[in-house]
């Protein structure tokens, strides 16, 4: 927690997340993102001592949001991004940290330049490998444009999953000019694996208990309903579908569903598939005509 803000998943054990990334491991995931932010550095320090070591494993973090005077904010200084890169480095327990993105700047913070001036910095003096931006979850194409058309940075991580495709014509620009593609949410805060399908309760310090409220779980069932009948062709669950949507881009470089138990590890990676092209496409259209409604109210729930 920040304040009142929720910014994990509730309580997390670190034995168990210690084991979940070693089963990750196991299972042949050979990259892992994180944040300064999330618990505060916690995280970064996790990989650290798992992971830090493990040179062909690609560690990707990002930088800009902050916790100041226990109040959730942002920083996108030059002064402060090279001070947090430092930071990040010793928790990660390396000298260069693979992929560094910038925390969903928005276009103002680009424009301003004093955020891509470091990242270019940092690259430079090998402090960091590549840079990108993670992207704006509802208003994406700006602020990749503002990269994209001066050729900077490598990447984005984006939101890509079966309701929200918002990002479908950024993925696809970005792409065909060079740019690495991460897909986070995959399964919309687990809106999409079925799990939530009956309700769902959420402790205080969960950040989904603000978001996938009963009025949002119902209203998705119903918009989805014809992508879920794709599980019966494909004799798959909600999540193999969902995250197999994903991986039918060619455009998508890695997929990030999150772990925090081993249990998720085996979830999140058996049975995954390649849609057929008429089916992607179904899904497509639902993007341009259900799908926008259920995303507004998913957008004003915050």
């Amino acid at each position: 927690m920040i304040g009142d803000t929720a910014i994990g998943w509730g309580d997390a054990d670190e034995d168990t997340s210690t084991k979940a990334i070693y089963a990750a491991l196991d299972a042949g995931i050979n990259f892992f993102d994180t944040a300064d932010i999330y618990g505060l550095g916690h995280s970064e320090s996790l990989l650290g001592k798992t992971i830090g070591k493990k040179k062909e494993i690609v560690i990707a973090t990002k930088v800009g949001n902050v916790s100041r005077n226990n109040q959730f904010t942002v920083d996108y200084t030059k002064e402060y991004i090279l001070q947090a890169c430092e930071a990040s480095l010793k928790r990660l327990n390396r000298e260069t940290i693979d992929y560094y993105q910038l925390h969903t700047a928005r276009l103002t913070h680009l424009e301003e330049g004093a955020c891509t001036d470091a990242m270019e910095q940092l690259q430079k003096e090998g402090k960091i490998r590549y840079w990108g931006l993670s992207l704006n979850t509802f208003e994406p194409e700006k602020d990749a444009n503002f990269l994209i058309d001066r050729h900077m940075g490598s990447g984005f991580q984006l939101v890509l999953n079966v309701i929200n495709q918002i990002a479908l014509p950024v993925m696809h620009k970005a792409y065909a000019e060079g740019y690495g593609i991460i897909a986070r949410m995959p399964l919309q805060f687990g809106l999409l694996t079925g799990k939530f399908d009956d309700g769902a309760s959420f402790s205080p310090n969960d950040h989904r208990r603000n978001r996938l409220t009963q009025e949002i779980i119902e209203a998705s069932l119903k918009a989805t309903a014809p992508v879920w009948e794709l599980c019966k062709e494909y004799q798959c669950n909600k999540t193999q579908l969902a995250l197999s949507y994903i991986l039918s881009y060619e455009e998508v470089s890695t997929v990030i569903p999150g772990i925090r138990t081993p249990e998720h590890v085996s979830l999140n990676t058996k049975g995954l598939f390649r849609l057929k092209e008429a089916d992607k496409t179904m899904i497509e259209a639902l993007g341009t005509t259900s799908f926008p409604a259920l995303m507004e109210q998913i957008r004003k729930q915050g």
